[in-house]
């Protein structure tokens, strides 16, 4: 499969992913339920940058509705690379062909797919980008994002698209955000979390090692410390998400638009025939799991509980960056990943969210950045882009 699903301009230096519509532009989500659905109307990030004078070069490959690893259960079929699982967006910006990108991240596929391809991708603060356009799943921690090759270009193109919109009703209110590269890294403290650190594997323990010394070089600090909740938000927020996902994705039902089974004798039947064909095994998985988190007699145990604990993890990892600026994190658990039978998707997406899980669940901004993760308080991003910016430095 190609990179770009649509081209749109030849000359086009930014790219949208698959789940952000641009208007009379086929927008499919990586679905086979979206094959030929056509908005109306583009994203207001779409148009944002469109103003500014941004060419949008085309429709880049996503997996189904950004559940999995790094674009590997698309309906289109998956982007590789010498036999491993790449990101499509990424992979452009990696080989030069764009300057940047803007893609959805609803499970940190984005952030793995940037680790992957060594490039960057910042989530930024909930509510500080629209969503307004985007074929939403996980409404309460999904973001559009920005991929770039560097600090700088994720800083330019972020600032055009963040600042409040009407027309989501999750927009914060600040009306335009400004990011820096400038923060004074030298007397910034950094942090690595001992307990996501020891579930990744050496390659990528040397990654963290390697970024934390040039850190240091730069005159941070870095220690580490212990997070005790870091399991509980995976768990948590993969309930959230597949809660929210099982409610959004009602609405393709073979009726108004998407896919429709050619054969079929009833309404139920029409829904049922449509979906079973139309979606992916880990669509149908997430699904399941959603419907049976929110139904009766699992309803308070499981997503009231999720609720709760997403409290819980916000507070303690607020309480960590009381006392440093950032945290410093592994984004993926492994260097590569290999193409795997479809059937074990759901178990492989649920471990490695323990890496992405922490910025999904609380809303605060994270930047995969070099093959590394950092998080920051929400509305840190400057603080995030500056150690990265000035880790490049040390590079160049």
């Amino acid at each position: 499969m190609g990179y770009f699903i649509n081209t749109i301009n030849k000359s086009g230096t930014v790219a949208v992913d698959d789940t952000i519509l641009v208007k009379d532009v086929p927008a499919t989500a990586g679905s086979r339920m979206l094959e030929n659905f056509k908005p109306l109307f583009s994203a207001e990030a779409v148009e944002r940058l469109e103003k500014a004078g941004c060419e949008i070069a085309g429709k880049t490959n996503v997996g189904e509705f950004g559940l999995d690893l790094a674009g590997e259960t698309s309906y289109f079929g998956p982007v590789t690379e010498n036999g491993s699982i790449r990101g499509a967006a990424a992979e452009l910006i990696a080989k030069g062909q764009i300057k940047a990108a803007i893609g959805v991240d609803l499970n940190g596929a984005p952030r793995r797919a940037a680790a992957l391809s060594d490039v960057d991708f910042i989530k930024p603060t909930y509510g500080t980008v629209s969503r307004y356009g985007i074929i939403s799943c996980a409404a309460s921690g999904e973001q559009v994002g920005v991929y770039a090759s560097n600090a700088a270009d994720i800083r330019d193109i972020l600032g055009v698209i963040a600042g409040h919109d009407s027309k989501d009703g999750t927009s914060l209110p600040q009306e335009k955000y400004e990011y820096s590269l400038a923060e004074d890294i030298s007397s910034m403290k950094v942090c690595i979390i001992a307990e996501l650190y020891e579930k990744a594997d050496s390659d990528v323990k040397a990654k963290i090692d390697a970024y934390a010394e040039k850190i240091k070089s730069l005159g941070a600090t870095v220690e580490t410390v212990s997070l005790d909740c870091v399991e509980q938000a995976q768990t948590a927020w993969q309930i959230l998400m597949a809660a929210e996902t099982c409610n959004n994705v009602s609405r393709f039902d073979g009726v108004k638009y998407g896919y429709r089974t050619p054969e079929y004798k009833n309404i139920d039947e029409l829904y049922v025939k449509s979906r079973t064909e139309a979606f992916g095994f880990l669509t149908k998985a997430t699904v399941i799991y959603g419907s049976d988190v929110l139904s009766k007699g699992r309803y308070e145990n499981c997503y009231d509980k999720a609720l709760r604990i997403r409290r819980v993890v916000c507070d303690k990892v607020k309480a960590i960056l009381t006392s440093y600026d950032a945290i410093l994190t592994p984004v993926c658990g492994k260097t590569e990943y290999k193409p795997y039978d479809a059937l074990s998707a759901f178990e492989k997406v649920y471990e490695e969210s323990v890496f992405t899980a922490i910025p999904s669940i609380t809303g605060m901004p994270a930047l995969s950045a070099k093959g590394v993760q950092l998080i920051a308080d929400s509305f840190k991003e400057s603080v995030l882009l500056s150690i990265a910016h000035g880790v490049e430095r040390t590079e160049a």
